[in-house]
């Protein structure tokens, strides 16, 4: 509806409230102009409208007419694309703000500086294990969301860490009406590659993530670029996804160059089997380049190697999701089946102390299988178990050393939720990634949400 039509169908408009009492006093002023002066009963009868006029005017406020804000696509604050959902009026601009509150308590029986996946090279330093014993303030996150116009919107995570750093986790903008279901993002945001990667800590299952994840993509792939999603018009839910990046993460080097030091597909598609079971698989190609990278890697116990490398690393991951639910009510109970394999192919040279280049190609492998049952509401169980393949091309393996070793973890936990908006976790993991040691851990992890948070990803 306009804003003229709206005004002329408001029952109190002064102009409609005024219509009958002038009528009136025209009647009155037409009927006395003959036996008064019509000059001198006109103008006394427009002085009484005037003021008529303006006393209701003082008494309804008659504020003037304010035009509807334009509806623009609402924004997901878990940094997912956009639902489409129309959001006007006069907060549409304003930006949703979320915070993520969390801390663990960490017993193991083995020193977590000294964590080490056997067979893997990575950066020095790297995020790996489970950090540091006693009490610690976990990652906190602080997010802002909003739409810029009708076209685009924004969105800024900050990641919190316990030894007070502040980092722009995710920082992009993302379009809202490009047409046959295609989204575009640019900015700093985790690649799509995977079913675990683009979705922030706060959500895992587990206190940790995947051994998998911290051997082949440093824990957690993020990249500054740019992503192309397109979701086909089909029955069949598919989506397809494009990522140019910088390379600033592992297995990149963050260097400085032209063209793109990573470059990903990615491919999901899933759907429904009756109305109690779904289900999501993808397959996805992350490649990224490297220019004198200094990695280190683990032969045993604390023997480790270090070399420069120059090539690329191609990192495939093959992903799979299963929920269940009675009737699609998870409310009371349900289970959830997951799974990743990934491979990384690393095909290059290696410099190192005794002399170079060398060689290298250099194949690697591992995954996980975890399923978590909320048997009640608020409480939910889950299993974990994991294996990694180091491959036999490991520069730092001597002689006379083993190279069959494969690194393992299995981890059980339960926790309680006693809202949508906190949560306490157990868990109990027992750690084999590092050669002639068994790492028993003990976790504790408290978890809160302030705010607008939006709908996390399926």
């Amino acid at each position: 509806m306009s804003v003229r039509s709206a005004v002329a169908c408001t029952p109190t408009s002064p102009a409609r409230a005024l219509r009958p009492l002038a009528a009136l006093l025209l009647a009155a002023g037409l009927h006395g102009a003959a036996l008064a002066s019509p000059a001198s009963d006109i103008a006394d009868l427009k002085k009484a409208l005037a003021a008529m006029k303006s006393d209701y005017d003082k008494r309804i406020g008659a504020p003037a007419p304010v035009a509807p804000a334009p509806a623009v696509a609402a924004v997901d604050t878990s940094g997912n694309a956009p639902t489409g959902a129309p959001a006007g009026g006069g907060n549409a601009f304003n930006p949703s703000i979320s915070l993520i509150l969390s801390g663990t308590y960490a017993h193991t029986s083995q020193d977590p500086g000294q964590a080490r996946i056997t067979g893997f090279a990575l950066p020095q330093g790297a995020d790996i294990g489970v950090g540091s014993r006693g009490f610690s303030l976990a990652e906190s996150e602080l997010a802002l969301a909003a739409n810029i116009d009708p076209w685009l919107a924004g969105n800024i995570n900050l990641s919190i860490s316990g030894d007070n750093s502040i980092e722009a986790e995710e920082a992009f903008i993302t379009t809202t009406t490009l047409p046959d279901g295609l989204v575009l993002k640019a900015g700093r945001f985790f690649s799509g590659v995977g079913y675990l990667n683009s979705q922030h800590s706060h959500t895992w299952d587990f206190v940790d993530n995947p051994i998998a994840y911290q051997a082949m993509l440093g824990t957690q792939y993020a990249d500054d670029g740019v992503q192309l999603h397109w979701l086909a018009p089909t029955d069949q839910y598919m989506e397809f996804g494009l990522e140019a990046g910088r390379g600033r993460g592992f297995p990149g080097d963050d260097g400085s160059r032209n063209a793109a030091g990573m470059t990903a597909f990615t491919f999901h598609t899933g759907g429904d089997v009756g109305d109690s079971v779904s289900w999501r698989g993808g397959l996805s190609l992350l490649q990224a380049s490297a220019s004198d990278q200094s990695l280190t890697e683990n032969a045993y116990g604390t023997q480790d190697a270090t070399a420069l490398f120059n090539g690329r690393t191609r990192v495939i991951v093959a992903d799979g999701v299963m929920k269940w639910a009675p009737h699609g009510n998870a409310t009371h109970t349900y289970f959830k089946l997951q799974g990743e394999w990934l491979q990384s192919r690393r095909d290059g040279n290696l410099s190192d102390s005794a002399g170079g280049p060398f060689a290298l190609h250099q194949v690697q492998s591992g995954g996980y299988v975890q399923g978590v049952w909320q048997f009640m509401p608020m409480w939910r169980v889950g299993l974990r178990t994991e294996r990694l393949d180091p491959g036999h091309d490991n520069w730092a393996l001597t002689a006379g050393q083993s190279d069959d070793f494969h690194p393992t973890k299995n981890s059980v936990m339960v926790d309680f939720s006693e809202s949508e908006f906190a949560r306490v976790r157990l868990q109990f993991a027992q750690d084999r990634t590092r050669q002639g040691f068994v790492d028993n851990q003990w976790l504790l992890q408290y978890q809160t949400s302030l705010g607008a948070h939006g709908a996390h990803a399926y």
